[in-house]
């Protein structure tokens, strides 16, 4: 004991010149969005490369990439699915095959496949770092989705990496609905468990059944209509006694997430566009 107080005597000039340099850097960061900007996006390449020499010693190269063009044919067939699902249901409805718009089914499409490289799932707020950025054509704003669902959005881009907000984070909120009644709402988490995640707002009148599907709503520019979210496990009341909240079990595992697709909605920015005006 003796001798670590000795040593922090005979360094503390060193120490105190560090915890103010710490401190120099934090404020600089908390209050120059600028800097906070070009510093993640820095961090987010640099973390990215080592994850991603990590998990290159530890993979098998072969069977990633046969498992990357399994992911890329299964989600892609699934995103179809989806999109002729809403197409259908929309022509059922309308009863005027006039009506039927042929360019909907291909507004979003699969962009590329990538590869996670750091996965968090215990943090307030959890994001999912990828092996795809600027130099493949990615951009902020993009959906992410796997095989069983939807993951997450594009948050941050650098030269080679990307940084994804999941369903694991509260900052992001999903309109999502009950696949049988078409009652939306939106979804968010609770920060408790990695497994479930909250849907709001659904109106108190609205019958529902545990192990009912909850899908992507389609009113947003990001995800079509029908992707799979997860299922209901159970409902309370929200302090505005006119709505429930269904807790959610989530298709995705983010505990095993594997190969993730990166999908893209050709009029987005136009939509985004609209939104603004």
């Amino acid at each position: 004991m003796r001798r670590l107080i000795d040593f922090i005597i005979a360094h503390s000039s060193i120490l105190v010149f560090v915890i103010y340099v710490t401190i120099s850097i934090i404020l600089l960061l908390r209050f120059n969005p600028y800097q906070e900007s070009v510093f993640f996006n820095s961090a987010n390449a640099v973390i990215g490369k080592y994850y991603s020499i990590i998990n290159n010693i530890t993979g098998y190269i072969g069977l990633r990439e046969i498992n990357s063009e399994l992911q890329q044919s299964n989600s892609e067939l699934l995103l179809q699915l989806s999109q002729l699902k809403a197409e259908f249901e929309q022509l059922n409805s309308e009863k005027n095959i006039e009506e039927f718009s042929k360019g909907a089914i291909q507004k979003n499409k699969i962009f590329a496949i990538a590869r996670p490289v750091n996965v968090t799932t215990t943090n307030a707020h959890n994001y999912i770092t990828i092996d795809k950025g600027m130099d493949d054509g990615v951009k902020e704003g993009m959906g992410v989705v796997n095989r069983n669902g939807v993951v997450g959005i594009i948050s941050t881009v650098s030269k080679n990496y990307s940084l994804v907000i999941s369903i694991l984070n509260p900052k992001l909120r999903l309109s999502c609905k009950l696949k049988n009644s078409g009652y939306f709402g939106s979804l968010i988490w609770d920060g408790k468990s990695a497994e479930y995640a909250i849907l709001e707002e659904l109106p108190r009148h609205v019958e529902f059944e545990k192990g009912d599907t909850i899908i992507t709503s389609g009113y947003s520019s990001v995800f079509p209509e029908g992707l799979m979210i997860g299922t209901v496990e159970e409902s309370s009341r929200q302090k505005n006694d006119n709505f429930n909240a269904l807790k959610v079990k989530l298709s995705t595992d983010y505990f095993k997430l594997g190969d993730v697709c990166i999908i893209d909605n050709i009029e987005r920015e136009e939509q985004e566009l609209l939104n603004v005006k």
